[in-house]
């Protein structure tokens, strides 16, 4: 009898376990996952207080296009809303309205955006460094970012890229300069940023 009883007792149990194993009511938990969101990356990054543009991409239509030649023409680009002008190349394609515009050509890309924004920081901008633009404060990060796949090709193209945080009467402009790595614009892009002049 007790030999009986032992015998269904061990049943009873081995049936809750395996009730309690595998079975139609475990839940499968996937393993957590996280996504980076694309920032500026190389020399510095960029993290402000207040919004800022992400980085540029280029087109990579060409990877080695992007010379700007010594004897570019520069015309002056007025913002009325964004309250600023500044030179760029002749026959650059513009796009882009209000306090936001961009210049390209091949992968050279500049990128002004304005808003209202108290002033930038050294600890605001991280990594960033003190520069003179005209004559006024500013401030520098250089970083690189690296395009989609060329449609055709499947090439990518690293943009090298120097930000300026300029700034006036509350008012923020961060400037892009961006091109191709081993591509030498540093005269041209000189000039423009030199040239950026609130209004």
């Amino acid at each position: 009898m007790r030999i009986a009883q032992a015998l269904l007792v061990a049943l009873a149990l081995a049936v809750v376990t395996a009730g309690c194993g595998s079975g139609g009511n475990k839940k499968h938990v996937a393993p957590a996952t996280t996504t980076a969101a694309a920032s500026p990356s190389g020399t510095a990054t960029t993290t402000t207080t207040q919004s800022t543009p992400s980085a540029l991409q280029a087109e990579a239509k060409s990877a080695a296009a992007g010379d700007i030649p010594d004897n570019q023409v520069f015309l002056v680009f007025a913002n009325r809303a964004g309250g600023f002008s500044v030179k760029y190349p002749e026959g650059w394609a513009q796009a882009g309205s209000g306090r936001s515009v961009t210049f390209r050509d091949k992968n050279n890309i500049v990128r002004i955006d304005v808003t209202h924004a108290s002033r930038p920081t050294a600890a605001t901008v991280k990594g960033s460094h003190a520069v003179t633009i005209s004559g006024h404060p500013a401030l520098k990060v250089a970083y690189t970012t690296q395009s989609a796949p060329n449609a055709v090709t499947g090439k990518r193209v690293v943009l090298v890229v120097d930000r300026y945080y300029l700034w006036r009467g509350g008012k923020r402009a961060v400037v892009d300069l961006g091109t191709p790595r081993g591509v030498d614009n540093v005269d041209a892009y000189r000039l423009m940023i030199e040239s950026f002049t609130w209004h």
